[in-house]
């Protein structure tokens, strides 16, 4: 039951990064194609709010691509150590799925109480197309749960995998 609730969520999940990643990052690139194709065929004409647009993109996908890294387990972490005593590796990965809790419930906290700020903030828009900032904060508690969701679902795969190697039940 529980192994399909997880992997149902990893699912939604991996669909959600991977098209969201793919149009935003697809979108950024046009524009900045657009944008220095304007500024080298035409003597004064540019897309003011292509830089913009490209920030926005590389600020999303930095967040949701944390997320992504959780999935296929290539976040940052301590590997010289267990490479070189090898009963730390359990202890070292227990430390690094907890630090990853523990700044998945930070951004959660603060990327809310932001989101919250910044849409009661008539006047928070960005600088050039004007646009509300609090969506572009709601992806701070958005990357949180995701990423606390991803790292529950990771440590609770490496208990299984370990269980059945092991052959403890």
């Amino acid at each position: 039951m529980l192994k399909k609730i997880f992997r149902t969520v990893d699912r939604a999940f991996q669909f959600f990064e991977e098209w969201s990643l793919f149009i935003a990052v697809c979108a950024a690139l046009l524009t900045a194609m657009a944008n220095v194709v304007l500024r080298k065929t035409t003597d004064n004409y540019s897309l003011y709010w292509s830089d913009e647009v490209v920030r926005k993109v590389i600020y999303f996908s930095t967040y949701i691509g944390c997320v992504a890294a959780i999935r296929s387990r290539s976040l940052i972490r301590i590997d010289a150590l267990p490479q070189i005593f090898t009963f730390l590796t359990k202890p070292l990965a227990l430390v690094s799925h907890l630090a990853v809790l523990l700044f998945a419930g930070i951004m959660i906290y603060l990327g809310w109480e932001m989101t919250m700020m910044m849409y009661q903030d008539e006047y928070a828009k960005t600088a050039t197309l004007r646009l509300p900032e609090w969506p572009f904060y709601a992806v701070l508690p958005l990357m949180g749960v995701m990423m606390m969701f991803r790292t529950l679902i990771t440590i609770w795969e490496d208990i299984v995998d370990r269980q059945e190697i092991t052959g403890d039940h």
